[in-house]
């Protein structure tokens, strides 16, 4: 399966609570984390739903 890599680059400052949430089970923690993800359909929904919060590169 393919890999994902997904940078926090936008505070979850004054974010809806459900953005945070999706944010946080991506597993990033703080500004500028990175985690490499597998490219699965559940994870690019949860992607797509904070994309103006994060930067996606492939692997």
């Amino acid at each position: 399966m393919a890999k994902i890599k997904v940078t926090q680059v936008r505070s979850l400052i004054r974010r809806p609570k459900k953005q945070r949430e999706i944010v946080r089970s991506l597993g990033l923690r703080r500004m500028h984390h990175t985690v490499e993800l597998e490219a699965t359909p559940h994870v690019l929904g949860m992607v797509a739903k904070v994309k103006h919060l994060v930067r996606v590169e492939e692997q």
